[in-house]
């Protein structure tokens, strides 16, 4: 029950009274930085208790990101052009070929098709569908995929354009504004904190034990 409230018993077939509400949806989060980077504060707490059927309503939000203008003006990175397609496929509809269903609602969501084999630990790419390994974010999300990495370098138009499948046809992202190439010469962004596959196990629960805090005993007199 929420916090401060109390159940009380009942012989109704709706199951117990509960005193103080119901529960109240106050955040969600599907593919990382959405929430925190694309959405932007004004909507926050509207994103955070809606659900995935009406995110049609914040698609300017990822037509139109901040993120690339604030990176242009801090380091004289040329933003991508909008409307930014590109990031509506990645963040609203799923890959072509990859993530998406042959019938689309614009939903912000973490998706998983789990017709694509898993890649063996020993080849799998931390930038997953970025680099090429379809079995990586944003098609779910392993311990190895560098969500930030990745998210960063769609933001700045690595994607713009690019056919997944290889083909004519099919498995296009999407234009960024009338840029039909990848902006920048397809630069990746590194944040700097690698991820490195000898620190995760290769079989469940995948991660390791987390590194012991700071040893706060007092010392002995």
């Amino acid at each position: 029950a929420p916090q401060g409230s109390e159940t009380t018993g009942s012989s109704n077939a709706k199951g117990p009274a509960v005193k103080g509400g119901a529960f109240t949806q106050v955040s969600r989060l599907g593919s990382p930085l959405v929430n925190e980077v694309v959405i932007g504060l004004p909507d926050k707490d509207r994103f955070n208790s809606s659900e995935p059927k009406d995110d049609g309503q914040f698609a300017t939000y990822v037509t139109n990101p901040s993120l690339p203008a604030l990176v242009e003006i801090l380091f004289g990175v040329p933003a991508p052009e909008t409307p930014r397609n590109d990031l509506v496929t990645v963040f609203l509809t799923g890959v072509p070929g990859v993530t998406q269903l042959p019938t689309v609602t614009a939903s912000e969501m973490l998706r998983l098709n789990t017709g694509i084999p898993a890649t063996a630990a020993g080849g799998q790419n931390d930038l997953g569908v970025a680099g090429g390994d379809f079995a990586g974010f944003p098609n779910g999300r392993r311990p190895i995929d560098d969500v930030v990495d990745i998210a960063l370098t769609a933001a700045e138009g690595f994607l713009c354009g690019a056919d997944v499948n290889g083909e004519a046809a099919g498995g296009e992202i999407g234009s960024c504004g009338t840029q039909e190439m990848q902006v920048n010469g397809g630069a990746i962004v590194n944040d700097g904190a690698l991820p490195n596959a000898a620190d995760y196990l290769t079989r469940f629960p995948y991660l390791n034990t987390p590194l012991p805090g700071a040893d706060n005993v007092a010392a002995a007199e």
